[in-house]
């Protein structure tokens, strides 16, 4: 159960609140079709009538054979309720507050105009007119709420773009309850401990469509700096992100595609780190094909990693030790452990992140 101080971080932090385009949720929800037949799918931190997870999957629920689609929305949004009010919902009108929170649980999308397809008007047509989809909840939506966590045990799988300034607690809350997922989330996080375990674990790695221009729909108090980052299309403000990637626990082909090494290793070109015996590969495609020994990548490695051809031995965060006479010119301190490599001069050069990593097969 969250705890107030969780609670209020995220009310706090208006960068929760980023709704992800149905471009973007289509792209890469083709890809897992087989693998959600017959699931109850949990779309956790999505109000309905604003969330495209939820739209796809309602749109799409007879197409991928879904057992149950279950979403449900949560008091702290600004947005919640704008598209399709709450107030037009028969069976809730006059009882409920538009803003209050509720969950849809949807078994079945019948065409409801007899149009001969299933789209957003039957599922519109079906939360307003059928009093058993659309139901209050008692507390305030959070994903960690006990009425959310029992939605959860009862769940297959969980889809969502989660609150990422709690995305620690929302993972490792999926692991307890060992469910399937499929969630976006910023590249870094990979860095923080509790998903990195999950990744050492073989219990997380990244799907499909990373990285790239993402736009999200954003509150319209929502300060954006940079002018090419924003856009307002029908008086809707969206925000451009480059790091948006997606995490899950779902198989996906390109983990199992080997990453082709062409290059030789020489000591030249790949120099031990100052602080720790593994050799710096600056770049994924220059991994050497014929070194036995721990390599330290980039983290854009994980978008290439195929379990079977190597093994994580950990990241420069934990690997790495701080070396005390490292206050020389051209060194860095701040932020933590990291690896070095010498410079010329004789002083030491601060890497960014780095995964440390071990060819399967290699000669020990």
């Amino acid at each position: 159960m969250a705890g107030n101080e969780t609670l209020s971080a995220r009310n706090r932090n208006s960068a929760d609140e980023f709704y992800t385009a149905l471009t973007d949720v289509e792209a890469e929800l083709r890809h897992y079709r087989d693998q959600l037949r017959g699931k109850v799918v949990f779309c956790n931190c999505d109000d309905p009538y604003e969330s495209n997870f939820f739209k796809y999957f309602a749109m799409n629920f007879n197409h991928l054979g879904l057992k149950k689609l279950i979403a449900t929305s949560y008091a702290g949004s600004p947005i919640t309720g704008e598209q399709l009010p709450l107030f037009e919902v028969e069976g809730l009108r006059h009882t409920r507050p538009v803003r209050e929170v509720y969950k849809v649980e949807i078994t079945e999308v019948p065409d409801r105009n007899d149009d001969g397809a299933i789209d957003l008007l039957d599922v519109e047509d079906l939360l307003r007119h059928d009093g058993n989809v659309v139901t209050p909840l008692e507390g305030d939506g959070d994903f960690a709420s006990p009425e959310c966590v029992a939605l959860l045990t009862e769940a297959d799988v969980v889809v969502t773009n989660p609150p990422w300034s709690l995305i620690k607690p929302f993972v490792t809350l999926l692991a307890e309850h060992k469910k399937q997922f499929l969630i976006l989330g910023d590249q870094n996080f990979i860095t923080y401990r509790e998903i990195f375990e999950q990744i050492m674990a073989n219990n997380l790695w990244f799907g499909y469509n990373n990285g790239g221009t993402k736009w999200f729909r954003v509150p319209d108090d929502y300060e954006i700096k940079t002018e090419s980052r924003k856009k307002v299309v029908d008086g809707i403000k969206y925000f451009s992100m480059g790091r948006a990637y997606w995490f899950t626990n779902l198989d996906t082909t390109k983990r199992h595609d080997e990453l082709p090494l062409y290059k030789r290793y020489s000591p030249e070109e790949y120099p031990t780190y100052t602080n720790y015996p593994a050799i710096e590969v600056g770049k994924v495609s220059e991994i050497p094909a014929d070194y036995d020994g721990e390599m330290g990548v980039p983290i854009t490695f994980l978008d290439k990693y195929n379990p079977e051809q190597f093994e994580i031995v950990g990241n420069s965060k934990w690997l790495g030790h701080p070396i005390a006479d490292f206050a020389e010119k051209g060194t860095y301190e701040q932020g933590g452990m990291r690896f070095y490599v010498p410079n010329d001069d004789g002083t030491h050069r601060r890497l960014y992140e780095r995964i440390v990593i071990k060819r399967i097969g290699a000669a020990s």
